[in-house]
């Protein structure tokens, strides 16, 4: 493994992380962790756009890659704080907010995962 690319890594991830935090200081409630929400889904649509133009052309460097898609939107996104926040709702007896969230989660994220895909085929065709 090239030294490069770990440092391409190690600094997107940095950005990432921030871009994460700030979100969910900015947009969590008591009531529902919006800010998670928003950055797993907002990070869904990029990544498949990323990757659908890292696919359909040759565009965007295996370094750019590296760096927005692991590094940035890996940091940015996050599963574990996700499966954190639908626990601590479902024993806050917020039952229908855990499901509301898992659901949305689980199927929106990749859906928009596939449309950011697509729409870059769509751009770049």
């Amino acid at each position: 493994m090239e030294t490069k690319i770990l440092i391409y890594i190690a600094f997107g991830g940095a950005i990432g992380a921030v871009l994460r935090y700030l979100f969910g200081q900015w947009l969590t409630t008591e009531e529902m962790p919006w800010g998670t929400l928003t950055v797993n889904l907002v990070g869904s649509l990029l990544l498949g756009a990323l990757m659908g133009a890292a696919a359909s052309n040759d565009i965007i460097s295996e370094e750019m890659v590296m760096f927005l898609g692991i590094g940035i939107l890996g940091a940015f996104t996050t599963l574990s704080t996700y499966s954190f926040e639908t626990i601590e709702l479902w024993r806050q007896g917020e039952t229908m907010r855990s499901l509301l969230y898992a659901g949305v989660t689980a199927i929106v994220g990749p859906l928009l995962a596939l449309i950011g895909w697509l729409g870059v085929e769509k751009v770049i065709a």
